[in-house]
């Protein structure tokens, strides 16, 4: 059986995919943000008036490390209390699970002829 060898790829072919790769990761990172589809939430569901390390449920030990990082009840009241959102659209939901099957049926249609070079220079032409 002969020794496979990959086809060789040229810089240019190799810079392209490089910043097509780093394009596409710097999208699934930031666009869900930009969009606003992403994050926890802005505001806060329950304010507190004025806010004790107490009422925002801290012990002493907690308000030690809230006041060593800079924080007073009423800076850290937004911090502590915000949560995240984990609600969602049906456009979101309907708009991820198109992105993924396409993702996977372009991924197939893709790496169909470079398996089917492998196996046929591997077993050979049937």
């Amino acid at each position: 059986m002969a020794h496979y060898s990959a086809p060789k790829q040229g810089k240019a072919s190799q810079l392209i995919d490089v910043i097509v790769l780093v394009a596409l990761t710097v999208g699934a990172l930031f666009v869900p943000l930009w969009l606003g589809m992403a994050g926890s939430t802005k505001t806060v569901s329950n304010p507190a008036e004025a806010p004790t390390w107490e009422a925002l449920g801290q012990n002493a030990a907690q308000a030690a490390q809230y006041e060593a990082l800079g924080y007073d009840p009423a800076s850290a009241h937004d911090l502590i209390l915000a949560r995240f959102d984990y609600s969602f659209t049906a456009g979101a939901l309907i708009a991820m699970i198109v992105v993924v099957v396409l993702y996977y049926v372009l991924l197939l249609r893709f790496s169909e002829s470079e398996y089917r070079e492998v196996i046929a220079e591997k077993f050979g032409e049937k």
